[in-house]
């Protein structure tokens, strides 16, 4: 299943080149954030991160709806994202902060129990051990309150009971994302150091103990300016192309695993979902 939906998110991207437009937009925001890292540093950047973010929301609401609908219009995705902005919006926002929450806590713990000789490598990987879990089971949610118009708990709620209902094929799922990822990384990874080879160059007579010691400052002072633009113009063919086919992939994948109808497909509209995420007509 996981591979037949990645070949249909590859189909549909194709046959509607509009879903390249959140792709589009990633690939500016991050490009122009790293610039703003550069110039301006870690305090100002961050503040703008969260309004990318925020920005991003829209064009991934609009493009799941659109994905739901079979749609190609781009103004179609954008009245769209505004439609269902909130719905996409609100569940992320209670993650974050059930994450925060769960941080803090352990934290807090942490602190009380060893004082203050606490470990907080210990700290950071239990913590670390209570999110991903969490967000293994929540990562559907967006995707459930787009494609089910389901409120913020109910598409939370609805998540859960999808990966409850279907680990294997969210196992494998995530094993797929995750190559992609890598797969992408690699490459531009490998095309950034192919441009800036003669200013990476003096990294070369470096051992291993001197190239683990390197710095991103100092690796940034080392390819300069120019190799800031050059970093951030690869940043943006990078999420061109990531962003899309992960977002496409991901509501395939969700539309395939729930049974959800495609709008025009031969299964009705009308029905309802059962506690294992099967559809049944009325």
């Amino acid at each position: 299943m996981v591979l037949n939906e990645l070949r249909e998110a590859v189909r549909l991207i194709t046959k509607a080149p509009v879903l390249l437009l959140p792709g589009i937009v990633a690939g500016l925001l991050g490009a122009v954030l790293w610039i703003l890292l550069n110039i301006s540093g870690m305090f100002f950047t961050s503040k703008i991160v969260v309004i990318a973010c925020l920005a991003m929301l829209l064009f991934i609401a609009g493009a799941l709806n659109l994905i739901k609908k079979n749609g190609t219009d781009a103004l179609t995705m954008l009245r769209d994202g505004i439609h269902y902005y909130f719905r996409v919006l609100l569940p992320e926002l209670v993650l974050c902060f059930v994450l925060l929450l769960v941080f803090v806590t352990i934290t807090i713990v942490t602190t009380i129990s060893a004082g203050d000789s606490g470990d907080y490598e210990i700290t950071g990987m239990l913590a670390i051990l209570v999110m991903i879990p969490t967000l293994f089971v929540t990562f559907f949610c967006d995707t459930a309150a787009v494609f089910e118009d389901l409120p913020v708990f109910n598409s939370l709620r609805r998540s859960i009971t999808v990966v409850a209902s279907h680990a294997g094929e969210v196992l494998g799922f995530y094993i797929i994302y995750c190559v992609i990822l890598f797969i992408d990384f690699f490459v531009f990874a490998i095309i950034w150091e192919g441009i800036l080879f003669d200013k990476l160059e003096p990294l070369t007579h470096y051992n291993q103990t001197q190239i683990a010691a390197v710095t991103p400052q100092q690796l940034i002072a080392l390819v300069g300016p120019d190799g800031m633009w050059v970093t951030a113009v690869v940043i943006f063919f990078a999420l061109l192309f990531l962003v899309p086919l992960l977002l496409a992939y991901k509501a395939c994948f969700y539309r395939a695993i729930t049974g959800s109808p495609k709008s025009g497909g031969g299964q009705p509209m009308t029905g309802e979902f059962d506690s294992k995420g099967r559809w049944y007509k009325y």
